[in-house]
C-alpha cells in the first residue's frame, strides 16, 4: 500500500494546479500558492515540488488556444491567463472537467493581463454574421443617397462618398469590437453591465438614457417611413392619389402597429425581420436595374440644377413627348426628378459631408446588442468574435455603398430622405421593394417599440412588478400617440436620421465603447499588457473624433429643417 501511495504522490502533487484545496502532501510539504480573482493558482517556481512535478503537461495542445491581444482564450471555458515574471508559473482554472486550461510564462519584468471568456453560447459564426447583418441593415440605408446629395450634385461625388461609407463602417466595427472585448475582460453580459463594470455603476444611467432616446428616434423614423410607403402603396394599388400621408399613417398605426405593440410575447415576430434583409438586397438589385436601364434618366438640359425646378420640369415635359427621358420620369413629382450639377468630389471638403457621416452613424447602429452577440457566440474567443464583426460590417459596407451610389447616380441632388419616394408609384419593380420594406417595418416596429417603452418605464423608476397590463397599455398609448403626432408633422427623414446619429448614435458607437475600454484596462492595473495600454489613446482618439463629428453633424442636420 505504501508503494502505491508513493507512485501516486507525483500525480497528486501535479494536480495542485487544478485545485488549491486538494493535495495528498502533508501541510508542511505543500507548496505555497496564491489564487487570482479568476481562479488561477500561482505556484512559485522556486519551490522544489514545483520543479519536480510541474503542472505544464496538463495544458491543452497549442492548437486549442487562440492568442488575441496578449490573451489566451480556451475553448468553451472561463479562463484566466496571466503574464508573469520568471518567479511564477500559472495554471488557469476551468469551469468544468471538460474545459481546457491556458497558461503563458512571460519574461522578467513583463506585465500581467487577465481576460474572461463566457462559455455556453450556441450560435455559430455564420449564424452570428447573418443575425448581425440583419441588425445593422435597416431602413437607415434608404437615407444614404440623400446624405451624398447633401454635399454634391455631380456623379463624381460618389467616389468620396464610398470612402466615407467605408471609413465610418470601419470605425463602427471597431467600436462594436471594443464592447465585446470589454465583456470578455469584465464578464459583463449587457451594455449597461459592461459600463457598470468598467466605468462605474453610479453613471450607468447615462448609456441607459442614450439607448432609450435612440430607440425612440428609431420608432419615430419607422413611423415616418411607413407614412410615405403606405401612401405610395395605396396610390399604386388603387390608382387614387388622394390618400394623404397623415391618413395613411393613422390607418396603419390603429390597424396594425397598436395591436402588435400590445402583444406581450414578441418572439414570434422576429422571423419577419428576414423580410427586411431580403428586401434591402432586392432593393439594391431593383435600383441597379432602373439605373442601368435608364428608366429615370433625363436629357442633359434637364439635369442642370442651376436652371431651377421650373425650368427642369418644363424641359422634362418637352422631352417626354419626344421620348428623350425615361419611362417613369413623368410620373415623379418635379422636386423628386433627377437633378445634377457641377459639384463633385470637391463637395466632400465642405461641412455638409458630416450629414452623411451622421446618417451612417444611424445606419450602422447595432452596438447596444454587442454584448448579446459576444455571449451567444459558441466558443466565444475574441478571434471568432472579431471575425463575426469584420464580416458583418464588411457586408453592410458593400450594401450601403451600393444603395447610396445607385440612388444618387439616378436622382442626384433630388434624392429624398427616403429614396423610395423618388421612384414612381407605378413602377412595379420598386413597388415590391416598398412592400417588403413596409412588411419588415410593421413587424419590426413592436420589437423596437418595446425597448423604447421599457426604457421610459426604467427612467421613470417603475418597478417591473408594478408593470401591470393597465400600466403597459397606458404607456403604449402615450408613447405611440406622441410618436405618431411627430411623424405626421415631420417630413424630412434625413434630419431625423442625421440628428439622431450625430447625438445618440455617435455616443453609442464611438464615445461609450472607448470609455468602457479605458475603464476596463485601468481596472486591470499592472495586469494589462503593453498592447492594451498603448491602444487606449487610439480608442480615446476615436471617442474625440465621434464628439467632433457629432457636434458638426448636429449643426448641419438642423440646417435641413
Amino acid at each position: 500500500m505504501r508503494r502505491v501511495l508513493l507512485l501516486l504522490l507525483p500525480v497528486a502533487s501535479s494536480l495542485v494546479g487544478r485545485s488549491s484545496s486538494f493535495s495528498l502532501l502533508p501541510n508542511r510539504q505543500r507548496p505555497p500558492t496564491a489564487t487570482t480573482p479568476g481562479g488561477a493558482v500561482v505556484i512559485p517556481s522556486s519551490h522544489p515540488r514545483r520543479r519536480r512535478h510541474p503542472p505544464l503537461p496538463l495544458l491543452p495542445p497549442p492548437s486549442r488556444l487562440v492568442a488575441v491581444n496578449d490573451y489566451y482564450h480556451s475553448n468553451n471555458s472561463v479562463v484566466t491567463s496571466r503574464r508573469v515574471g520568471r518567479g511564477a508559473a500559472v495554471v488557469a482554472g476551468s469551469s468544468s472537467s471538460d474545459d481546457t486550461d491556458g497558461a503563458e510564462e512571460g519574461g522578467e519584468g513583463s506585465t500581467t493581463s487577465t481576460t474572461t471568456t463566457t462559455g455556453g453560447g450556441t450560435a455559430s459564426v455564420p449564424n452570428e454574421i447573418f443575425n448581425l447583418v440583419k441588425s445593422i441593415v435597416g431602413a437607415g440605408v434608404l437615407s444614404i443617397p440623400a446624405g451624398i446629395a447633401a454635399f454634391g450634385d455631380a456623379p463624381a461625388a460618389v467616389y468620396p462618398a464610398v470612402l466615407v461609407i467605408a471609413l465610418i463602417g470601419g470605425l463602427s466595427a471597431y467600436g462594436f469590437s471594443l464592447i465585446g472585448r470589454v465583456c470578455s475582460y469584465t464578464g459583463a453580459r449587457t451594455y449597461r453591465d459592461a459600463w457598470s463594470r468598467s466605468v462605474g455603476d453610479d453613471s450607468s444611467w447615462i448609456p441607459a438614457v442614450t439607448v432609450t432616446l435612440k430607440t425612440t428616434f428609431a420608432v419615430l423614423s419607422y413611423s415616418m417611413i411607413l407614412a410615405d410607403t403606405v401612401r405610395d402603396l395605396l396610390a399604386g394599388a388603387t390608382g387614387c392619389r388622394g390618400v394623404s400621408r397623415t391618413g395613411a399613417l393613422l390607418g396603419i398605426t390603429t390597424t396594425a402597429l397598436f395591436p402588435l405593440c400590445m402583444v406581450r410575447n414578441l418572439s414570434g415576430l422576429a422571423p419577419f425581420s428576414l423580410v427586411g434583409v431580403a428586401g434591402m438586397f432586392y432593393t439594391a438589385f431593383a435600383m441597379a436595374a432602373r439605373y442601368l436601364g435608364g428608366s429615370y434618366s433625363v436629357g442633359l438640359a434637364a439635369t442642370t440644377a442651376a436652371g431651377g425646378k421650373k425650368k427642369v420640369a418644363a424641359t422634362v415635359a418637352a422631352a417626354t413627348t419626344t421620348g428623350a427621358v425615361g419611362r417613369y420620369v413623368a410620373d415623379v413629382s418635379a422636386n423628386l426628378r433627377p437633378t445634377f450639377g457641377s459639384v463633385g468630389a470637391s463637395g466632400a471638403l465642405s461641412p455638409n459631408v458630416f450629414i452623411l457621416v451622421c446618417l451612417l452613424s444611424t445606419a450602422y447602429m447595432a452596438h447596444f446588442n454587442a454584448p448579446k452577440f459576444y455571449v451567444e457566440l459558441k466558443n466565444n474567443t475574441l478571434r471568432r468574435y472579431n471575425a463575426v464583426v469584420a464580416s458583418s460590417f464588411g457586408i453592410s459596407v458593400l450594401l450601403f455603398a451600393s444603395i447610396g451610389s445607385l440612388g444618387f447616380l439616378t436622382f442626384g441632388k433630388a434624392c429624398s430622405g427616403l429614396i423610395l419616394n423618388n421612384y414612381s408609384g407605378g413602377d412595379a419593380l420598386m413597388g415590391l421593394s416598398r412592400l417588403a420594406v413596409a412588411v419588415s417595418i410593421v413587424f419590426s416596429f413592436p420589437l423596437v417599440f418595446a425597448g423604447a417603452r421599457d426604457g421610459w418605464l426604467d427612467l421613470l423608476r417603475v418597478p417591473v412588478d408594478d408593470r401591470t397590463d393597465a400600466v403597459l397599455t397606458t404607456t403604449t398609448v402615450a408613447v405611440l400617440s406622441g410618436v405618431t403626432l411627430l411623424a405626421s408633422r415631420l417630413r424630412e427623414l434625413a434630419f431625423i436620421m442625421s440628428f439622431a446619429g450625430a447625438t445618440m448614435g455617435n455616443a453609442l458607437i464611438y464615445v461609450y465603447p472607448a470609455l468602457m475600454f479605458r475603464g476596463a484596462v485601468r481596472g486591470m492595473g499592472e495586469r494589462a499588457g503593453k498592447g492594451l495600454r498603448r491602444e487606449v489613446p487610439f480608442a480615446m482618439f476615436t471617442a474625440l473624433l465621434g464628439v467632433a463629428m457629432g457636434g458638426i453633424g448636429a449643426k448641419m442636420a438642423l440646417g435641413l429643417l
